[in-house]
């Protein structure tokens, strides 16, 4: 039978495992020896958090390279062709969304190997939920450009295509410049637009808000600094 790459969601923060990731997807991944990851440090941290039950020092770790080629995949990918199951973890949330391990799933497919989604926490999953937005028609487009004006004629694209469209827009920062994209939006976005921020999700300061922009413009400015948050965006018209 061909061996499986088990695709294992890491939580969002410090959490006790059993509030974000069922049973099931503890069990599969303290079961699997050898690990494609985002980061190293976070994969060992994250075992450890399971309660693997080998030592770490005894497990493959293999970290993503940056750039990373085809070489490279096939490479990380030679114990599932040896027999081995696999397990593939991003720094946080769920791997292969808004993280580089896409490219070792595709090839997983190309090979002819199993691939099994685990279920746990996804923060651009858990947003769009509370956001009150439109989770029928929606897009994520990472970060926005860092600069201006070229971050503000960006964000005013993604509002006309939200007009266009009827399509919740959803993207993120860096941590540390969360309050700097917080001013932009709320410089440039349409009064009636809808801007949800939710930050720490499953975390103990957990908060989602939505406001329209006009709203958000009256009220003292969240404090976003070094927490993480997904920012979504609507305009209904």
């Amino acid at each position: 039978m061909p061996s499986t790459l088990y695709l294992l969601p890491t939580q969002l923060g410090d959490v006790a495992w059993p509030t974000v990731l069922p049973a099931g997807s503890q069990e599969i991944a303290c079961r699997l020896q050898h690990f494609i990851v985002e980061n190293a440090k976070t994969a060992r941290a994250t075992l450890k958090w399971l309660s693997h039950p080998t030592p770490l020092r005894e497990v493959a770790i293999e970290q993503l390279p940056e750039p990373l080629t085809p070489a490279d995949i096939d490479r990380l990918l030679s114990p599932l062709q040896a027999g081995h199951d696999m397990g593939l973890m991003s720094e946080a949330g769920c791997p292969g969304v808004a993280d580089p391990g896409a490219l070792i799933v595709r090839r997983a497919h190309e090979i002819g190997h199993g691939v099994k989604p685990l279920v746990g926490p996804s923060s651009l999953l858990l947003a769009l939920m509370a956001s009150g937005l439109d989770g029928q028609r929606f897009a994520f487009h990472g970060y926005l450009p860092v600069r201006e004006p070229e971050r503000s004629k960006r964000i005013v694209e993604l509002e006309k295509e939200s007009r266009h469209r009827q399509q919740t827009q959803l993207f993120i920062e860096t941590p540390y410049r969360n309050t700097a994209l917080l001013d932009a939006l709320l410089a440039t976005c349409h009064p009636e637009t809808l801007l949800c921020l939710a930050s720490d999700l499953t975390l103990p300061d957990e908060t989602v808000a939505t406001r329209r922009i006009s709203a958000w413009r009256k009220m003292p400015r969240p404090e976003l600094n070094r927490r993480p948050t997904v920012f979504l965006m609507l305009n209904a018209g």
